[in-house]
């Protein structure tokens, strides 16, 4: 009986052993089934949604590509978002729900405004940042952010290089949104490079989030001044009704936009011929015919609604492939906490050379702003068609 007491009492340590070095000995191995928790604020209801949506829905289709092909370094991407619907107090809430959720790495938020909230929280945090749609300067104000899309300042630049050197309009009006801070952006910069660039800007007309309904006297300001081309550095919700209420004025222009614009034809009980001949520069077009942008509209138009299909979801489902290029760039592994994770891209980031849906060749500086070309774009018969 004493030997037997013995035996047992030996291989009931040998047992305890095993056990421990099996629980322990894991931290010695790549944690193949880690999961990076990729967080992001927009907004997911209200009258940016589509923008919001967009975001979410592009960022879900990459990740569920990265992880079908293994995943990137042996991590599995999970995308978290919140809604922030487009307010900053909204983005600061989103993000420390995300924290709490386990968020490692972020798209920050979807709109400017909330953008630079979540950016003033992410700092705090060294959180690292790559924002799909967020244009604003300010957005993107530190060494921890990156965004994907063009800034304001660029936008407007570009637009008015493109209406001047193609000689659309001599005569130009803009309507803009004088306490947004993504459209007031673009018409600085756009009003002070059509100067350079030989442009009459005829018509400086301006609303605000509590007069963004009527704008029968912007219009006849408009159409007062003679402009040939009316800029609209707007989003898409008010596109939509200066188009309407410009058809019942009469105003015969032509109808020029950024970015903001996108998104318009997928608007619930929108008339797509009011937007006909609409023109808008984007990085991103459904119809270009390269097998890279076909894959993407046929593997996205397959699991969501075709109306979310615009330049945001686009930058967002690039932006899950630059953040992998980044990761692998660095050798981000998942024992690394976020701050570390932060600090190894921050570096990875200016390294890389990026080609995607939404540009091709696309590299970073320091300051965070992607170097690649915009895309003119015309809506022809509900389509975008590449000009």
């Amino acid at each position: 009986m004493k030997n037997f007491k013995k035996v047992l009492a030996v291989v009931m340590a040998v047992a305890l052993i095993v056990t421990c070095f099996a629980a322990c000995g894991g931290n010695d191995k790549p944690d193949t089934d880690a999961t990076l928790k990729i967080g992001v604020t927009g907004p997911l209801t209200g009258d940016y949604a589509q923008y919001g949506l967009a975001v979410k829905y592009g960022a879900e289709l990459a990740a569920a590509e990265i992880n079908a092909a293994g995943g990137i370094n042996g991590m599995q991407i999970e995308i978290l978002a919140e809604d922030d619907v487009a307010a900053p107090e909204g983005a600061q809430n989103g993000y420390n729900a995300l924290i709490d959720d386990g968020m490692k790495l972020s798209l920050g938020s979807v709109t400017s405004g909330a953008c630079a909230a979540f950016l003033g929280e992410a700092k705090k945090d060294n959180m690292f940042m790559l924002t799909a749609s967020a244009t604003a300067v300010e957005a993107i104000d530190g060494d921890n952010a990156f965004r994907v899309c063009f800034s304001d300042p660029a936008q407007g630049t570009v637009s008015a290089d493109y209406i001047a050197d193609n000689k659309l309009a001599s005569k130009v009006a803009v309507i803009y949104d004088s306490s947004d801070a993504y459209s007031t952006g673009i018409f600085e910069k756009f009003d002070a490079q059509a100067k350079v660039k030989g442009l009459n800007v005829v018509a400086k007309e301006s609303f605000t989030k509590n007069t963004k309904t009527d704008f029968s006297a912007q219009i006849q300001a408009v159409k007062t001044s003679g402009a040939e081309l009316l800029f609209l550095p707007i989003y898409y919700s008010e596109a939509s009704l200066i188009l309407s209420q410009a058809k019942t004025a009469g105003l015969d222009v032509i109808f020029f936009g950024c970015d903001g614009l996108d998104g318009i034809l997928g608007m619930d009980n929108f008339d797509k011929t009011l937007a006909e001949g609409v023109m808008l520069l984007t990085p991103f077009t459904p119809t270009a015919t390269d097998e890279r942008t076909q894959n993407f509209v046929k593997n996205f138009t397959a699991k969501y609604d075709k109306a979310y299909l615009n330049q945001f979801g686009a930058d967002a489902y690039d932006a899950i492939y630059i953040i992998k290029a980044a990761m692998e760039k660095a050798n981000v592994t998942a024992d690394m906490d976020a701050s570390a994770m932060c600090d190894a891209l921050k570096v990875a980031m200016t390294q890389i050379t990026f080609t995607g849906v939404t540009g091709t060749d696309i590299t970073w500086g320091a300051d965070g702003e992607p170097v690649k070309k915009p895309i003119a774009v015309k809506i022809v018969n509900g389509e975008y068609i590449v000009m």
